[in-house]
């Protein structure tokens, strides 16, 4: 990389970084219930909510009441988000005349939507229509962002109460997370992306003439506003069916820039609320620490494996770095850039073909969802994935000096670890073991567009992206056929849902104990030392489990394009 590629990165994580502590300050009380500065405006509006659904705010619950509660939600929502794509045909704000969705199709992208991964197996602008676009998955990417941002303040609460049956009020949490933070943040973004050239219309479709003398359908539709909750809220799915690479999404650099953004803030700031609400900022700061010490490795070695062709292109005279799949607008550094945040931040919009990436530039997004989701992650989802590894690391610690492990004054004991287990493992078992069933199915082959190791990494990307609620995807899986709707659609659910549970059963354990005062035998958690612990827990864990997958896939395919001819 040159100079201008390094500033490119400089500026890039400055621009996350610096509004870490007042977003997260600002986020800490909003779930607190303080005044926040929006209060006189949307407060009355938040009091209609409850008044209208019947929630009384002031009534708390209990771990499994917090989590019945969202289960309750989440399922009601797909099963809408499902019913909607089915009748489409029906409703109105449809200029296209386009028809109902399939019953596969219409399984898959309810349960994509309601899970946050937003995986779409078809091309948005063919397929739905404005009013689905806006009323179900508009809808979902508030909604799912908002319960994994909720699940993370119920755990906050579990670390910072002792002796409290209570974890929260999940209504008030949805709620609040949704009028106070995402819907002010995404409007800001939305007007600002309308004055770059972001598609935003009502009309339908236009055909133009090009300057061929050919006609061209330009697709139009209600974007901006999709597209800024979908960086915003970690959701990724694309208004068109090229996602961030799409002019009309992403037409000039600074919309580029400001989407990439976008990718990483809440969850870069949510770890100064997590501080904030637990009373010890330097705790938010550490875990924000760990999420860079593996993300910015990561981004500069997919950016270099990108600016490398292999020996027989290269034998041709071709410079500048793998092009293929990529827009020449945005260049090698800053696809780079986007495949390394909106996989490490479980977005999965993407401006460039990862398909087409290089076999080692290709592994790098791919290693970063199957470590969890952890670096950065969903807005909520990613930073209490990382709490469970922080449980697991200070459980190790404890065994080697024969103690009971403590994390931020709280004692970790079995029940913690048995619900850390399955919250870290249940991800990777369905990544691993549906890319088997696939691999072997043939209806799973029948989708790969390649064959031998490139195909291999096209269904374990598929899987890994799903069961991580990722949503991107190696392009050249045709996945919009039933084996693979279904199959994914299962896979997001359990790899949503089997991990918000256990957390929230964590969170109501942590918060009937006690708190237990630091010792000197106590590991401090909160500098460097308990720093390199947890990045070397999360890289031990995501190499012994994906490590033998990967040499199947991506590291054979580098060996033989190495390979001398």
């Amino acid at each position: 990389m040159n100079g201008i590629d390094g500033l490119q990165i400089g500026i890039y994580l400055a621009a996350v970084l610096l509004p870490v502590v007042p977003l997260g300050a600002y986020m800490a009380r909003v779930y607190e219930r303080r005044a926040c500065g929006l209060d006189r405006w949307l407060g009355p509006v938040e009091r209609a909510i409850y008044r209208v659904s019947r929630v009384n705010p002031d009534e708390e619950m209990g771990w499994r009441g917090y989590a019945g509660a969202m289960l309750a939600f989440n399922v009601l929502g797909a099963l809408a988000v499902y019913a909607i794509q089915r009748v489409q045909h029906l409703l109105p704000l449809n200029p296209q005349g386009l028809g109902g969705v399939s019953p596969d199709s219409s399984f898959d992208t309810a349960i994509s939507f309601a899970t946050n991964t937003n995986w779409q197996g078809y091309a948005g602008e063919a397929t739905l229509s404005y009013a689905t676009q806006m009323g179900a998955l508009g809808v979902q990417n508030f909604v799912s962002a908002a319960t994994g941002m909720a699940i993370l303040a119920a755990l906050a609460r579990g670390f910072s109460r002792k002796l409290d049956a209570s974890i929260g009020n999940f209504w008030v949490d949805l709620v609040r997370g949704t009028l106070y933070v995402l819907l002010p943040l995404s409007l800001v973004l939305a007007v600002v992306l309308v004055s770059q050239g972001v598609v935003h219309s009502f009309e339908p479709n236009r055909v133009v003439e090009t300057l061929e003398g050919a006609k061209q359908v330009v697709p139009l539709g209600p974007g901006a506003s999709q597209i800024a909750i979908k960086q915003l809220g970690t959701n990724g799915g694309g208004f068109f069916n090229a996602n961030s690479a799409h002019p009309l999404e992403n037409p000039t650099p600074l919309a580029n820039f400001l989407e990439c953004v976008a990718i990483l803030l809440v969850p870069a700031a949510l770890c100064e609320t997590f501080g904030r609400m637990i009373g010890d900022r330097r705790q938010g700061w550490a875990l924000l620490a760990a999420m860079l010490v593996v993300f910015v490795p990561a981004l500069v070695a997919c950016a270099l494996a990108e600016q490398h062709v292999s020996p027989a292109i290269s034998a041709l005279g071709v410079e500048g770095g793998n092009l293929e799949g990529k827009e020449v607008r945005i260049g090698v550094v800053g696809s780079a850039l986007w495949a390394t945040a909106t996989t490490a931040a479980s977005n999965g919009s993407v401006n460039a073909m990862h398909d087409s990436f290089t076999p080692l530039g290709g592994l790098v997004p791919m290693w970063l969802m199957q470590l969890g989701e952890v670096v950065f992650g969903g807005v909520g989802s990613g930073l209490y994935g990382m709490l469970l590894f922080a449980i697991v690391a200070v459980f190790v610690a404890g065994l080697m000096v024969g103690r009971t492990p403590e994390y931020l004054g709280k004692k970790i004991e079995p029940f913690e670890m048995k619900m850390a287990a399955v919250g870290i493992l249940v991800s990777a078992c369905v990544a691993l073991i549906g890319t088997a069933i696939a691999v072997v199915a043939p209806a799973g082959r029948a989708a790969l567009q390649a064959r031998g190791p490139h195909g291999f990494s096209e269904a374990l990307y598929a899987f890994s992206s799903a069961a991580n609620n990722n949503g991107s995807a190696f392009a050249g899986l045709s996945a919009n056929v039933p084996f693979w709707n279904v199959s994914l659609g299962i896979a997001m659910w359990l790899g949503r849902f089997w991990i918000a549970v256990p957390v929230l059963a964590i969170a109501g354990a942590l918060a009937a104990k006690k708190s237990v005062p630091p010792s000197a035998g106590t590991l401090p958690t909160h500098g460097p030392l308990f720093v390199v612990f947890l990045v070397s827990t999360v890289l031990v864990v995501g190499a012994l489990t994906f490590l033998p997958a990967l040499a199947l896939g991506p590291i054979v395919e580098h060996l033989a394009m190495e390979a001398p001819r």
